[in-house]
């Protein structure tokens, strides 16, 4: 092996490292050399160590991958062998579903990587300068998994923010083989999905509400569904096919509503129960509280409201007011679907948030129904940053 820098961390750092924790901060970096992105170092904290790649630029200065080795082809092989499998039973569910996340960063040992899986597309996302140096090695090693696959493509995003919402410049680089049409259709619990890889949001769908979408299906006979933040409608195919009365579909972005109409016709929904609503979600909760417009299942899935942890007191705030909003036009035994992707949002403050606006509106909130992301997002148990997504079903009753 050829010799490889070292860089020294703060001994404080030592048991969380023990743990499995994947990142190292600038600030918790004692002593290093001048070191280009990309490079393999060793990482001593005491008598522990393990090898990394350097970032030069991200506030997050080393990403760790192994406690015994610097990763070659091999290592990568196992890895993405093991995400592969654990992906199976997705692949192999009664309803098809080839819409998927193959590989989640930190979740499955490739810390600042994430892969995609439409049809027979792969796509992979990079979220900091240095991860580039293995996506050759992870995209070779996706294709000896699956000799389906057509083609490859990396998109790289200049972030540490994995889950961000903002729209993608039309930037996807082919690693391998063939790159992915502009138009893909994919399947999801056999329902059919447009799915943009060029220009659409996350890698193409938002595919850690995949059981949460298929949960609303269950609820939504003969009801009366607002689906706030609809994107191109994920849900509200879902609460259609459901048997729902009538779907409202709201979000302010531009070809939304064209996107979620195009899906509805996929799928041979009834288009006369669903309408698009191009308008502030906010803006228009607020317009019906004051008409007295109520329905009996209403879901909110917001973009994410902070992007650093310095953001996360406005990012409640915003939660509040929402969630408040929103409960005021809910019938009484009606249902509220709530999400936060806010990873600086945890769980419990999430459920805080609920409490505190069962006591502004004068409500009781029964929460039936509490989860996260599906498992091709699995979480290490020392890494509670990649637990980001909340999912509540909560009944909404009158004050007793």
């Amino acid at each position: 092996m050829p010799h490889l820098p070292e860089i020294t961390i703060d001994s404080s750092l030592r048991p969380r490292l023990q743990q499995g924790h994947p990142w190292i901060y600038r600030n918790h970096v004692v002593s290093s050399e001048r070191l280009r992105s990309g490079q393999w170092v060793r990482v001593r904290c005491g008598n522990w160590s393990a090898y990394g790649l350097w970032d030069a630029t991200s506030p997050i200065a080393v990403r760790i991958f192994s406690r015994t080795a610097v990763p070659d082809a091999d290592w990568f092989a196992e890895r993405v062998w093991e995400a592969w499998d654990l992906r199976a039973t997705v692949r192999d569910a009664v309803l098809p579903t080839n819409a998927y996340r193959w590989i989640y960063g930190e979740g499955d040992a490739l810390p600042g990587l994430v892969a995609d899986r439409y049809g027979d597309f792969a796509v992979i996302h990079t979220y900091a300068e240095s991860i580039a140096a293995i996506v050759p090695q992870v995209a070779a090693a996706m294709r000896a998994c699956d000799h389906e696959l057509r083609g490859v493509a990396w998109h790289s995003r200049a972030q540490d923010e994995e889950e961000s919402d903002a729209p993608r410049s039309a930037s996807l680089r082919s690693v391998w083989g063939e790159l992915p049409p502009r138009d893909l259709v994919v399947q999801e619990h056999g329902l059919f999905f447009h799915a943009d890889l060029w220009h659409g949001q996350k890698t193409g769908l938002f595919l850690d509400q995949r059981e949460n979408r298929r949960m609303i299906e269950s609820l939504a006979a003969g009801r009366r569904v607002l689906n706030c933040f609809a994107y191109t409608g994920g849900f509200s195919l879902y609460a259609l096919r459901g048997g729902a009365a009538e779907v409202i579909s709201a979000d302010i972005g531009r070809g939304l509503a064209e996107a979620a109409d195009q899906n509805v016709a996929l799928n041979h929904l009834p288009a006369q129960r669903h309408q698009f609503v191009t308008e502030d979600c906010f803006a228009l909760l607020d317009g019906y509280v004051k008409t007295g417009r109520r329905f009996d299942l209403l879901i909110l899935d917001p973009p994410s409201f902070a992007r650093a942890k310095g953001n996360a007191h406005a990012a409640q705030r915003a939660y509040t007011r929402l969630n408040a909003l929103a409960i005021r036009c809910i019938e009484p035994g009606g249902l509220l679907v709530t999400a936060s992707c806010t990873s600086q949002i945890s769980p419990e403050a999430f459920r805080t948030m609920l409490a505190e606006v069962a006591a502004t509106t004068q409500r009781r909130i029964q929460i039936i129904h509490d989860a996260g992301q599906p498992y091709d997002h699995p979480v290490p148990a020392a890494f509670p940053e990649g637990r980001y997504l909340k999912f509540l079903v909560a009944r909404i009753l009158p004050m007793a």
